[in-house]
């Protein structure tokens, strides 16, 4: 049975206000329909669940591991919670991830959970011949991404929106080639009404076609 993961990297965790969320709900409800329960879908909200950071505690713990040295209690916890977020992440082969640009990057939640993920033999390994995916087997994912200017008119803001770049690059390191974006783009200069229109019509056919792989 195959799995879709959900990442909601937005602080705001349920808000009703928030126009990313509110596509992502429209996104997920039409999913649902096409999929009845036929896939396993899991969530982690990365600013109401534990997502460690990469800190002065998680560097001695990888250091003691590395010389076969007893961890303390609260280091080995909070190893092995990243042990869990690394295998949700390992045993979806869907994804989506809802998220605001928050300075033209991606929220500071969201890169502590690719801290969580990127480690080596899991995703990626390096060999003579350079890095290697090691999730080159048909995954795929979409970004769902609220912002309030628009960073698709090939001016200065298209080219420091980063966290698409960031996103992109990372997920096809890993061997995840299948990647779109989905924007829901200039929120504080279009209607409201118009922008979700557009964006709802825009989440239904990415549903329909996250769906029929």
């Amino acid at each position: 049975m195959s799995k879709l993961l959900i990442i909601n990297a937005h602080p705001r965790v349920d808000s009703d206000s928030s126009f990313s969320l509110n596509v992502f709900n429209h996104f997920l409800k039409r999913y649902k329909e096409l999929h009845g329960d036929e896939e396993v879908i899991e969530q982690i909200n990365l600013y109401r669940d534990e997502v460690p950071m990469i800190n002065e505690m998680i560097l001695t713990a990888w250091e003691k591991t590395a010389k076969g040295q007893e961890l303390t209690v609260e280091e080995k916890r909070v190893t092995d919670r990243m042990t869990e977020v690394l295998h949700q992440f390992k045993t979806a082969n869907k994804y989506v991830i809802v998220l605001p640009l928050h300075n033209f990057n991606i929220p500071s939640k969201l890169k502590d959970y690719m801290d969580n993920i990127m480690i080596p033999r899991e995703l990626y390994k390096y060999t003579e011949n350079g890095s290697v995916g090691l999730l080159k087997d048909g995954r795929s994912m979409l970004v769902i991404q609220g912002s309030g200017s628009i960073y698709t008119n090939n001016d200065w803001y298209a080219e420091v929106e980063y966290s698409h770049k960031y996103l992109k690059s990372m997920f096809n390191f890993f061997g995840i080639e299948d990647y779109e974006m989905l924007r829901v783009q200039g929120t504080a200069l279009i209607g409201g009404d118009e922008l979700l229109e557009k964006a709802y019509k825009e989440a239904e056919d990415a549903a329909s076609v996250l769906a029929a792989k």
